[in-house]
């Protein structure tokens, strides 16, 4: 009996079509322009995959991205720049410091989150961090298999370095910096490895990250260490010759220039004197949390901590082939994401990429000892054909956002701040009272009435902390543990309602305080306002 090729069903395929048929259909689909714009790509894949498992399906889901408050004053700031066609000098939202000189050094970050939440409330500003996180996510990894990591090495480095940045995955400015390090990185890598004129790009992108985010200044102290780390390996392995020194006059003056481009802002000079004194504050550093030390409690920095270890062994193999610039980069940001747990993502995303290439040699030393026939060589090959469905990318990842957009329900899109983070339901019921007072609360709570009342409320302290300083804050803590000054700062501050959580001790000195009564126990947080004659708001018209 004669079998014709027609009548043969491919498994998982399609009748009459063979593996090789349809890769060639396929490759040859691929060279129009319709056929690389509408086939989507492995890229596009992890995109939307990302999006799904962080934000769509996650545990946190969409309303994590809130979970700082921050956001809330980001957004009501950057409603101001629209409205006034101009950006802050001077302070907004406290009593304590009213129209005193501050910097919204992150003021087009707050343009672009009020503009997604006037055009989509608080889904388009999670909407926009998410995607931005998700566009992170699949650049670091197009980048690992750029720089030579396969597609299983680069996946495994890459879904740990997400987990290990997801610890700052919030709706705040550094989402950006997160995005403009991996682009500005890579743009460095292609020119050392082939000199370019596209490295000069970096002077624009630079000068737009300087008013997103203040982060832009890793970017300079990586192309310092860039120029320091070449006039090193110049001195020490170069050829006889002026020629060995091109590259460190080159990185040298794309440093000078590219500092120059941040002064692009609407502080000049003055951001960045300000950006330094505020990294180098001693109280900042003692009780901001994110300025503090990692905890090696949960999941994602235990990930971090993998990619810490692989990044000290990494940087080892380098110094060993007498690659300066990257262990330069590895060892300095180690050290800064030990003494800093906000700086962990700026390393998790210097290192990944080269720990993924380190992986990648060995994976091709064990591949070349493996039998011709082995599983190893199998997934090699595989690797190896697959990395070229990663260097592309199709219309489907707009698609997905736009279908987002576009979709209300059954995705729970946040209508409001976590109630398990914020006292949504008491600031809900008591809001008219509220607004009419002089408050004490909490610093993140502080933000979330901003959100909800500006301009009509002003607030003692908030989420600022670089604004406020040591003064205000020892004072601000000092209230919260029930310090022996803790009457007479209410006093002087002439608060006539306190807004705080069940466990300070500051809400068991008010219950048995004559002078303060509780308006509402929820559990979670209590809101106290005084007995002096007139009822609640009795001081409101001092409040401004």
């Amino acid at each position: 009996m004669t079998i014709s090729p027609e009548s043969v069903t491919c498994a998982g395929g399609l009748p009459g079509v063979s593996p090789a048929t349809g890769g060639l259909r396929l490759e040859t689909a691929l060279k129009g322009r319709w056929g690389r714009l509408l086939i989507p790509s492995l890229s596009d894949l992890f995109f939307v995959a990302v999006l799904g498992w962080l934000f769509v399906s996650g545990a946190g889901g969409w309303m994590g991205l809130l979970a700082d408050g921050d956001t809330g004053w980001h957004i009501r700031t950057g409603e101001y720049i629209l409205d006034h066609h101009s950006v802050p000098h001077t302070d907004l939202y406290s009593f304590s410091k009213p129209d005193a000189p501050w910097f919204a050094w992150e003021w087009l970050s707050d343009v672009a989150f009020a503009l997604a939440f006037r055009a989509g409330g608080l889904k388009g500003v999670v909407l926009l961090a998410g995607v931005t996180i998700s566009l992170f996510a699949v650049l670091l990894l197009r980048w690992m298999i750029w720089s030579g990591a396969g597609m299983f090495v680069a996946l495994l480095v890459g879904l740990l370095s997400v987990g290990a940045a997801s610890v700052h995955f919030l709706a705040r400015p550094h989402v950006f910096t997160m995005l403009f390090l991996v682009v500005s990185l890579w743009l460095v890598a292609a020119d050392r490895r082939v000199r370019s004129a596209r490295v000069w790009w970096l002077l624009p992108l630079a000068a737009l990250w300087t008013n997103l985010h203040g982060g832009f200044l890793v970017l300079i102290v990586c192309l310092g260490l860039l120029a320091a780390g070449s006039g090193i390996e110049g001195w020490l392995y170069g050829a006889g010759g002026p020629r060995r020194w091109t590259p460190f006059w080159r990185y040298l003056g794309l440093t000078g220039a590219t500092a120059a481009a941040t002064l692009v802002n609407p502080y000049g000079i003055g951001l960045h004197r300000h950006i330094l004194q505020y990294l180098q504050s001693d109280w900042i550093r003692n009780v901001v949390q994110e300025f503090q030390s990692p905890s090696f409690r949960n999941e994602n920095v235990r990930q971090y901590e993998i990619l810490l270890l692989a990044g000290l062994v990494t940087a080892g193999l380098l110094l060993r082939r007498r690659s300066i610039v990257e262990f330069l980069w590895i060892v300095t940001f180690a050290h800064l994401s030990l003494t800093s747990v906000r700086h962990a993502t700026i390393f998790v995303t210097i290192a990944a990429p080269l720990i993924a290439v380190e992986l990648a040699r060995g994976w091709a030393l064990v591949a070349g000892k493996a039998p011709r026939r082995s599983v190893f060589l199998i997934f090699d090959s595989m690797a190896r054909d697959l990395n070229g469905a990663f260097r592309r990318a199709s219309v489907w990842p707009v698609v997905v956002v736009l279908a987002l957009v576009a979709i209300d329900k059954p995705i729970a899109w946040p209508a409001d701040f976590p109630a398990l983070t914020f006292p949504v339901g008491i600031v809900n019921r008591h809001g008219a009272e509220i607004v009419r007072s002089r408050i004490f609360t909490e610093d993140q709570w502080a933000d979330y009435l901003i959100y909800r009342f500006y301009p009509r409320e002003h607030v003692f302290i908030d989420g600022r902390s670089d604004f406020y300083g040591s003064a205000l804050g020892n004072e601000y803590l000092q209230l919260v543990q029930g310090n022996y000054r803790w009457a007479g700062l209410l006093t002087r501050y002439r608060f006539d309602m306190a807004l705080i959580p069940v466990e300070w001790p500051l809400s068991q000195l008010l219950k048995l305080d004559p002078g303060w009564r509780v308006v509402e126990d929820d559990g979670h947080a209590i809101l106290f306002a005084t007995r002096l004659p007139g009822g609640d708001g009795a001081h409101g018209a001092y409040k401004d």
